[in-house]
Parts: structure tokens; sequence; C-alpha cells
């Protein structure tokens, strides 16, 4: 799986696993999406991965027992965040904490928020800076943008609308979408939603 492990995620519901795979995926680790405990045991066979991401409600093992046994396995240290659409109450939120979860999402959880939860709990284990071939990359990339095209980058990370951006920025609707356009372009995405992920998975926008 490379020397920087992998980023795994045990989730049942396939659409959040398609999602993580697709968002976490241009990060600097691989990362792999399963259903079950089982066929996550399966895939790392023994290898320590660089992050954890589990569903509280798995169908069989639920993932607070998965998550005992990966720190367990793994050590203490290893970097673990529990997600679940049902169980969002502080009280929950604070049980999986106490466990040794890194960090709780509820659900649905936005991308940009995931990548940089992940980008969060990967930095604070050490893990997550990434090959030289990958920083060269991030430097090229932020090279590339314009100042104004930075600006506009960081504020669609912070959630704004065209519109306001505009506003914010005190230039036409037209203008911010040919910046938005060039960004996208420049970093390879179909999306600004994808445009953001990218941003926090490259370092180019900060949490």
């Amino acid at each position: 799986m490379g020397d920087c492990g992998v980023i795994l995620v045990i989730d049942h519901d396939r659409e959040f696993r398609e999602l993580a795979e697709d968002v976490l995926g241009r990060m600097s680790h691989p990362t792999r999406a399963v259903a079950s405990a089982e066929e996550a045991q399966a895939l790392l066979d023994g290898e320590r991965p660089a992050l954890v991401v589990i569903e509280v409600e798995l169908p069989e093992l639920s993932g607070l027992a998965v998550l005992a046994q990966l720190l367990e396995t793994f050590g203490e240290d290893l970097p673990v965040i529990l997600t679940s659409a049902v169980r969002g109450t502080p009280l929950d939120r604070a049980a999986g904490l106490l466990l040794g979860a890194d960090d709780y999402i509820v659900k649905p959880v936005d991308p940009t928020e995931l990548v940089a939860r992940v980008r969060r709990s990967l930095r604070r284990s050490g893990t997550g800076t990434g090959s030289a071939a990958t920083n060269g990359n991030r430097r090229a990339v932020d090279a590339s943008l314009s100042p104004r095209e930075r600006e506009i980058l960081k504020l669609l990370a912070e959630g704004q609308t065209q519109k306001e951006i505009a506003a914010a920025l005190v230039i036409s609707l037209k203008t911010v979408g040919t910046h938005i356009q060039h960004v996208l372009a420049k970093l390879g995405v179909h999306s600004r939603a994808q445009a953001v992920a990218r941003a926090y998975n490259d370092g180019l926008v900060r949490t």
C-alpha cells in the first residue's frame, strides 16, 4: 500500500464509500473503502493504516468495537474518525472521543469538511506531510494561481457564493465566474466542491 500508509474507510453506505474514495483519494495517501470490519481486516493484512474512518452503525460489528480493536492492534496514536448518521448527540460524540477516536463527524458531511477533518487528524498524528513529489506538485499549482485566483479560492473554501464573492471584491459576477473557471482548470477539477477539496488536500487554504 505504499510507505505512507492507506486511509481506510469502513462504512456500509455505498454512496459514502464512493464519496470518501473520490475526495480523499486525491491526498498523498491511497484511500480504500470497505463495507465491513472483516473486509477491512483482510485489506490491511496486519499493515498499519495512516488513518481510519469508521461508521458507528456498522451492521455486524459496531464501529465502536472496531475502533477498540484497531487501537489495541496498532496503538492509541492511530488517528481514527468516527461517523454516524443517527448517533449525533453531544453524549454520543463524547463517548466516541473518550473511547479513543480522534474526531467524530455527524452525517451528512460536506466533502470539504471531511477532507479538512482528515487533514487535521493526519497532521496531528504526524503522517500528513506527503511525499516530495506531492509537495512539489502543490507548490507548482500554488504558483500557477494568480493572487486574485488564490483570493477567490479562499473565499470559496469559506463557503461564500459567487454573488457574495463579487460583492466582497467589488467585481462583476461574470469576472468572478471567469476566475473560478481558471481556478478549476489549473487545479484539474470540474466543480467548485472539488476545487475546495483539492485546495484543502494540497494545503492551498487552511482550516
